[in-house]
């Protein structure tokens, strides 16, 4: 599937191929405190296909619990994450950041991990009171 993207600022736009039916729920601790929420959804984009069309992405790298570092992409303006990946000559995988994508509403999530790290009321989410606008 063919996805477009952007910044809260709109300073960051990319684009990109991403495999829909892998989306997933991260509850580490470290995209908890990289989100500023609970979690972080993401979506691996396929190989070679992630392209920035406008601005210049600021970038953060972080050692994982298991020693793996991983570069933490962001625009520089508003800071909004865009992505994390693998540094430049290491193999993996590049993971966007759902919520900065056009196509979100499209992209379900099929998995979480690191689920020990939830936080325990994120599993009542659906029997939350909800109000549609503020």
């Amino acid at each position: 599937m063919n996805v477009e993207g952007s910044c809260h600022c709109g300073n960051i736009k990319f684009r990109s191929e991403i495999i829909p039916e892998e989306v997933e729920i991260c509850h580490c601790t470290d995209c908890q405190s990289l989100s500023g929420s609970a979690f972080h959804t993401i979506v691996p984009a396929k190989e070679g296909s992630f392209e920035i069309t406008t601005g210049v992405l600021k970038q953060y790298f972080k050692t994982a619990e298991d020693g793996a570092k991983r570069v933490q992409s962001f625009c520089p303006e508003c800071g909004s994450p865009i992505c994390s990946s693998p540094p430049e000559g290491v193999s993996g995988v590049r993971r966007i950041r759902v919520g900065v994508l056009k196509q979100r509403d499209q992209l379900t999530p099929q998995m979480q991990y690191w689920t020990r790290s939830a936080q325990p009321w994120t599993q009542a989410i659906s029997e939350m009171k909800k109000i549609e606008t503020e």
